[in-house]
């Protein structure tokens, strides 16, 4: 993505756009993974040491609360994070923490009395289970 429209993405989320900032979302508009807070301060620090990991985790809070990133929380491990503009559904493994990303379909809404005065903002499905490269391989027959 080209740095104009990292910087409109962020504006279009009511957020300034620091260098720090700006270095947060580019990687994770370029990144094909899920990556934790810990591996997007390292790749960020590694381009700009003067960004302290206190400021790359507040900018990960400031960005997901303007909802330009998603955090998929995987239990029992790492928050990971997500800047892909497209809606879709995630799968993790329960083995190795692996995220993925699955094709986007619509998920019915709940009726409306079994919300009580809950306001629903969105519904999305997280399936768990066992990646390709974690599931066991049936033996040929």
């Amino acid at each position: 993505m080209n740095p104009a429209a990292i910087r409109r993405s962020l504006e279009d989320g009511e957020l300034r756009c620091t260098p720090q900032r700006y270095a947060v979302m580019a990687f994770l508009m370029e990144c094909n993974q899920h990556p934790t807070a810990a591996e997007i301060f390292e790749a960020v620090n590694r381009v700009d040491p003067r960004s302290s990991r206190a400021t790359t985790y507040n900018n990960l809070r400031d960005l997901v609360q303007a909802g330009l990133v998603r955090e998929v929380a995987v239990e029992g491990r790492a928050a990971r994070f997500d800047a892909k503009g497209m809606r879709h559904h995630h799968f993790i493994c329960d083995r190795c923490g692996n995220v993925e990303d699955l094709e986007w379909y619509d998920v019915p809404r709940p009726a409306s009395g079994s919300l009580g005065k809950r306001v629903l903002r969105e519904c999305e499905v997280i399936f768990r289970g066992l990646c390709s490269k974690c599931a066991p391989r049936r033996a040929s027959r």
